[in-house]
């Protein structure tokens, strides 16, 4: 069987991440915050590293400089180590000029670097998926059946059919038809694959192996093709051996302001279906080493929170505290994502950054580094709404304080 050092993992740090905006206007999507401390890049890095798969590619364009940060100050291996975690960011060449136009086309601009890797496989991953997944055994799949592509498979619910790129898998596990998205109660019915009638289909990851040799003749013969599940996937199937891998573990997919904040406040109860800490497979961060958070006379319930904090006199339930987030005495928080800051702040004389004296925060988002003024309230607006101001966004609802961004006292931001 090949050896894991013949993989290369290629994951796909995304475009401008405009359904996660305003989290995405400062910086690129994999280096959004996630449960308190780490980031969403954190997570397939590390299932790649518990892997045993060690040189890793994070393509991006937008915003990179706080993800090239994280990564340079994080996974660094020792000298006798061969793996490595790049940042392959767009670049203007000879060849092309332009942005990447879709998953497939980022692979295509970096072909170059794919190629003088000398890895026989190439593992192509998301960056914004929260899972936990054991890609060896996905690899080994692909070797046993002598795959030219293998496509990570999840089943998928009738009511989420028109959210996924759905397949049908024969019994020898190859795949024979593929359609992205499919809308029409029809063409639904063509991808059952299941006999489970709550979930009766297989919906793919974004998580495929590929031969390098067959992405490269894919790449090099069809240059007009985009994207990977709407382009290259139904074409192989037609002309190669593509193969679906079952995973049936928690995945989400944080493409979304709702999917975000929902799957934050979930890490929150104890019956988390993911939990960021397993003894064999951790997620990796940055090694900040924080002091331990300070909690004077609080009251908390199904509350996570991160080191270096400190929270005085208040009440805060499902809600996740950041690091290094300062809360003032009297404050009631509820249901939100506090994000914390990048830095302890000396006195500066201006408003502090942190959450002031008696404040109400609910259903929100407040992201890092804000400066809360004492006697705020924000309170959740009904579903569906969306709302730009000057200081402060609503996306589905949720109230949004972008980063670094002041909140004089006494505002009040609801219905």
């Amino acid at each position: 069987m090949p050896s894991y050092n013949e993989v290369l993992a290629v994951i796909l740090g995304g475009g401008r991440g405009a359904r996660l905006y305003p989290l995405t206007q400062m910086r690129s999507k994999p280096a959004v915050p996630i449960a308190g401390k780490y980031r969403l890049i954190d997570i397939p890095i590390s299932n790649c590293i518990n892997s045993e798969i060690f040189r890793i590619a994070i393509l991006t364009q937008f915003n990179s400089v706080s993800l090239h940060r994280h990564i340079t100050r994080t996974y660094n291996f020792d000298s006798f180590h061969q793996g490595w975690v790049q940042i392959w960011a767009a670049e203007q060449t000879i060849e092309s000029a332009d942005w990447y136009q879709g998953t497939a086309d980022a692979v295509r601009k970096q072909m170059m670097e794919i190629q003088a890797s000398g890895a026989k496989y190439v593992l192509i991953l998301a960056g914004d998926h929260l899972y936990r997944m054991n890609y060896k055994a996905m690899a080994e799949y692909h070797w046993e059946n002598k795959a030219d592509i293998t496509v990570a498979v999840q089943p998928v619910a009738k009511e989420e059919a028109d959210r996924f790129g759905v397949l049908k898998r024969e019994s020898d596990g190859k795949i024979s038809d593929f359609f992205e998205k499919p809308k029409d109660p029809e063409t639904q019915k063509r991808f059952v694959s299941r006999d489970d009638p709550k979930r009766p289909y297989l919906g793919s990851m974004g998580i495929y192996m590929f031969n390098t040799k067959v992405l490269v003749d894919f790449i090099n013969n069809f240059p007009d093709y985009d994207d990977f599940g709407g382009d290259i996937i139904p074409q192989a199937i037609k002309t190669h051996q593509v193969f679906g891998f079952d995973f049936d573990g928690y995945w989400q997919d944080i493409g979304t302001i709702r999917s975000f904040y929902e799957t934050n406040l979930m890490l929150t109860r104890s019956d988390s279906p993911f939990d960021f800490y397993d003894a064999k497979l951790p997620i990796y961060t940055d090694t900040r080493y924080l002091p331990a958070s300070i909690v004077e006379d609080c009251k908390f319930k199904d509350v996570l929170i991160a080191e270096g904090s400190r929270v005085l006199k208040s009440d805060i339930s499902h809600s996740i505290i950041g690091i290094r987030s300062q809360i003032a005495a009297d404050c009631v928080i509820k249901d939100s994502i506090v994000m914390g800051s990048d830095y302890f702040e000396r006195d500066s004389g201006v408003l502090p950054i942190g959450i002031g004296t008696n404040c109400h925060i609910e259903g929100a988002i407040l992201d890092k580094n804000v400066r809360i003024g004492s006697n705020v309230t924000i309170r959740p607006f009904p579903r569906n709404t969306d709302i730009d101001h000057e200081k402060w966004y609503v996306r589905d609802g949720i109230v949004i304080i972008p980063k670094d961004v002041e909140i004089p006292p006494d505002t009040v931001i609801a219905p």
